[in-house]
């Protein structure tokens, strides 16, 4: 006879489906685990032994052997413990083997058959409910698995319980989600004194996902005003905070079971790999990119990163997702992500200060922006220059616009652009839009028409320039409340797109 238990094993945020098999053969006694596991899956039968040891259940004097299927695919994680033992349990009769058939099971065994949490438990209620089974998990992964509502969630703390649950002398009543976390309080952007441009450029990235570049002296306020970012966002929807949190329960990441309605705000160092940004690593990990999926992610010292993390941004940014490739693996990850980086003009910083610059003005700020390739630089929507405060301004009572006022309007914009694109795969904002969707709803007047080309021409414009001016613009006019693209619209999407006197 052979017992079934089904599992998951983990490709990108996808949950596929895993039969855990197990026979007892006869013959010297062993514990065999076949089907590509790794380290982490072949030492569970020391766990496993363990822990029934602990629980006075003998294991018999045959051979066991646990196979794991599909065979071709690789099994990492220690997540594979708890299958396995049911599996063995059931093949002894110890629990009923129709009753585990049902049920998609993970968990790590401690020695004393403690249930200990692993990553992952919402996307693999996903594939449960998909499979059209229950979900058997530790207890400290109930709370997230259970908002998969089409899933019956059970979450026993240990081994113990889940053999009185399965025999049916204790059941365990379903897991409750976790709490939901709306937006917080933050720092507000009325704080900041002065760079009402900045904080223009802000509002408009916000309300169109648009990617922002800012450069200024040190102490300039870049990383103050991307900290405010955040409070200017309007809270995620449903689905995407469902896609959000997939990712951050593979990393690890959901705080006791809670769904946030929070945008993700990712600032990694500069002196991350390019692994920690991108992705991979061991069992290729989301990297920053992902993590920062429906969110933002904030890049300061951009020019300071390795040239070679900065250039693989590029084909995330326009695809809205990125694959990680390695020898023993292939996963593709979302990361429709808000870039938004910050730069001092040179290495010294000073580039427009000839009392403090550096000799070598202005090869200075030429190599040092000259870390950002072309095609990379071309993908910023917005750039803005950002001007030291000066320092009577600094005394001066902060009287600028708070956050909730702006948030306010990038909610409307936001809303708008949903009614929009309501119906539309793969498009949630104007940032998404091309071809033919972006002709329809950003087509300028006949002034903006000329304008626009005639900047287009005298600036070089590239076609991703052109088409990104015209995203920004449209971004503009749903602030405004404005039908259409007007003359206005661009001409202001155009001043950001050239604030630093170069072609896009």
């Amino acid at each position: 006879m052979v017992t079934t238990v089904h599992t998951v094993a983990f490709e990108g945020i996808e949950a596929r489906d895993v039969e855990v098999q197990c026979a007892l053969a006869p013959g010297m006694p062993a514990f065999t685990i076949v089907g590509l596991p790794d380290k982490a899956v072949s030492e569970a039968r020391e766990r496993v032994r363990t822990a029934l040891g602990a629980m006075a259940i003998a294991l018999p004097s045959k051979r066991i052997t646990v196979n794991l299927s599909p065979a071709d695919m690789p099994k990492e994680g220690s997540h594979f413990d708890l299958p396995i033992a049911l599996a063995l349990l059931a093949e002894i009769g110890v629990v009923p083997a129709d009753k585990v058939a049902e049920v998609t099971a993970l968990g790590e065994l401690s020695l004393d058959g403690r249930l200990v949490a692993v990553v992952g438990a919402l996307p693999a209620a996903m594939t449960a409910a998909a499979g059209g089974r229950s979900l058997l998990c530790p207890a400290g992964c109930g709370a997230e698995a259970a908002w998969v509502g089409a899933c019956d969630v059970t979450a026993p703390g240990s081994l113990a319980q889940v053999i009185a649950h399965m025999t049916g002398r204790t059941p365990l009543d379903p897991a409750k989600p976790g709490e939901v976390t709306g937006t917080g309080g933050g720092p507000d952007l009325s704080e900041v004194k002065g760079q009402e441009r900045a904080k223009r450029a802000l509002e408009i990235a916000a309300a169109g996902r648009h990617h922002l570049l800012m450069v200024g002296a040190p102490g300039s306020g870049k990383s103050m005003l991307a900290a405010r970012l955040p409070g200017l966002l309007p809270p995620l929807e449903a689905a995407e905070a469902l896609e959000t949190s997939m990712i951050h329960s593979l990393a690890g990441l959901l705080d006791e079971g809670g769904i946030s309605r929070v945008r993700p705000f990712r600032e990694p160092h500069h002196t991350a790999s390019q692994a920690a940004i991108i992705g991979g690593g061991r069992g290729a990990k989301p990297g920053e990119i992902s993590l920062a999926h429906n969110g933002v992610l904030f890049m300061d010292e951009f020019p300071e990163y390795p040239r070679q993390v900065l250039e693989t941004l590029r084909q995330p940014i326009e695809t809205g997702e990125v694959v990680v490739a390695r020898a023993n693996a292939h996963v593709k990850y979302p990361c429709r992500f808000m870039l938004v980086a910050a730069a001092n003009p040179c290495k010294c910083g000073y580039l427009a200060d000839p009392a403090r610059a550096c000799a070598r003005v202005p090869q200075c700020g030429e190599d040092y922006m000259g870390r950002i390739s072309g095609p990379l630089m071309d993908r910023f929507d917005l750039r803005v220059e950002v001007p030291p405060v000066a320092f009577s301004d600094l005394d001066l009572p902060a009287t600028g616009e708070p956050s909730s006022g702006i948030a306010a309007r990038v909610a409307t914009a936001r809303d708008i652009q949903a009614k929009r694109f309501a119906g539309r795969d793969g498009i949630r904002v104007n940032a998404d839009a091309s071809g033919a969707a972006l002709d329809e709803i950003a087509t300028p007047c006949a002034e903006g028409k000329t304008l626009l080309n005639q900047v287009a021409e005298r600036f070089g414009l590239s076609a991703r320039g052109y088409h990104r001016v015209l995203r920004v613009a449209r971004t503009i006019a749903d602030l405004e409340g404005a039908g259409n693209v007007a003359r206005t619209h661009i001409a202001e999407a155009v001043s950001f797109r050239l604030s630093f006197g170069t072609e896009a």
